[in-house]
């Protein structure tokens, strides 16, 4: 149930609580907000996706600077996917210099973000450069967001299922370390020698 709710969900939330008979973990209501800003960053609306944060819980911003700070970054890094060159110069200026001057760590990513400025569409822009205006780098701004929201519910970060499989797959390789083991084939059931 729970990768249900963190990986936003609703409807099949909805149902296995019913079908299982089981009270509902969480407000649905809360899944469907964090899906609305999830897909506000990744359609690179980063003001709506904004917004909506701090209408759901202003706090969130206010206590996690380094999220603001990706925030903006991904605003600016919308400014140069559309082209404002003018308006991502302005807004990196009033906005992000400040964050810049108060964090090492934002700076360089400040300066990152800024090469985009630099290279524009050249084919020598550098991949740790090229990256920010990969649809990955939305998602990532997005995960982020979603996990500072599940946090800011008292709610896991991640799925207790992704957990296990994390832990099984350090148990395997801690084993085959000290043992030779069989290999389990997911497709038919059977063990073979690895």
């Amino acid at each position: 149930m729970d990768y249900l709710v963190i990986e936003g969900y609703k409807t099949a939330a909805e149902e296995f609580s019913k079908e299982a008979g089981m009270e509902a973990p969480v407000d649905f209501e809360s899944i469907e907000n964090r899906m609305n800003i999830r897909e506000a960053l990744q359609r690179g609306d980063v003001g709506d996706a904004i917004t909506r944060v701090n209408d759901l819980n202003p706090e969130i911003l206010d206590t996690n600077p380094s999220l603001y700070f990706r925030l903006q970054q991904q605003k600016l890094i919308e400014y140069i996917r559309q082209g404002k060159v003018a308006e991502a110069l302005q807004f990196a200026q009033d906005e992000l210099a400040p964050r810049g001057e108060e964090s090492p760590e934002f700076l360089s990513e400040l300066e990152r973000t800024m090469a985009l400025l630099a290279f524009e569409s050249s084919p020598s822009m550098p991949s740790s450069v090229s990256e920010l205006l990969s649809p990955a780098q939305r998602m990532k701004t997005a995960a982020e967001v979603n996990a500072a929201i599940l946090e800011s519910f008292s709610q896991g970060k991640e799925a207790k299922l992704v957990g296990l499989l994390r832990l099984l797959c350090w148990g395997e390789v801690m084993l085959e370390e000290r043992a030779e083991l069989p290999l389990l084939d997911l497709n038919d059931g059977s063990f073979g020698v690895r």
